[in-house]
């Protein structure tokens, strides 16, 4: 099928992700149909296809961009010695990158289980990276005796749940400041792990 008159790649195919990443996290990968998708950018279900072979290659690369971004984002940050403070600065990296991202965290979360077996590897394989520079500042921490955690693996998934847990209810402009909340859960995860 031919491109939309006045259809340009590197502006339709963006436009293609954002709609399915919204469609997807307003009603779920599973109930979203391409024709859906079509329809919200305004062009013919056939022309989809110039961007993307199916809908499972969507819903990966909405998953693999929204977590090469996240690992390409923690790795630029400044990086302290002290784990405590590694542990505060990953506490509220986490907070700040995910707040301005809930469609891309509720489909990175949700939607796993739409995954065919090798997409699902290599986003897990995604997943296994970031989780691991937590545990790496949980095991830093509890070999110097600043945290006592007794499953290192088991405190990184509860830290990681607690902090993505904030953009189930946080809303824009509500009670709490981004600061305050960062602030809010820095002591609790502090408090967690003993520090």
């Amino acid at each position: 099928m031919a491109r939309k008159t006045g259809s340009h790649s590197e502006i339709t195919g963006p436009r293609i992700r954002a709609a399915a990443a919204q469609l997807f996290a307003r009603h779920g990968y599973a109930a979203v149909s391409m024709r859906q998708i079509a329809a919200e950018v305004g062009v013919q279900a056939g022309a989809l296809y110039l961007y993307t072979p199916d809908k499972q290659t969507l819903l990966f690369d909405l998953m693999r961009s929204h977590l090469e971004e996240l690992l390409s984002a923690w790795a630029a940050e400044p990086v302290s010695a002290d784990p405590v403070a590694r542990l505060e600065e990953f506490c509220r990296f986490h907070i700040r990158f995910h707040l301005d991202r809930p469609d891309a965290v509720f489909i990175a979360y949700m939607e796993l289980r739409n995954l065919e077996p090798e997409n699902f590897a290599a986003i897990e394989a995604l997943r296994k990276t970031y989780e691991d520079a937590l545990e790496t500042i949980l095991k830093d921490g509890a070999t110097r005796k600043q945290f006592t955690v007794p499953d290192t693996k088991l405190a990184t998934m509860a830290v990681i749940a607690m902090l993505t847990g904030v953009n189930t209810w946080y809303r824009e402009g509500g009670r709490l400041s981004r600061e305050r909340i960062e602030r809010i859960y820095w002591n609790m995860v502090r408090r967690s792990v003993g520090a």
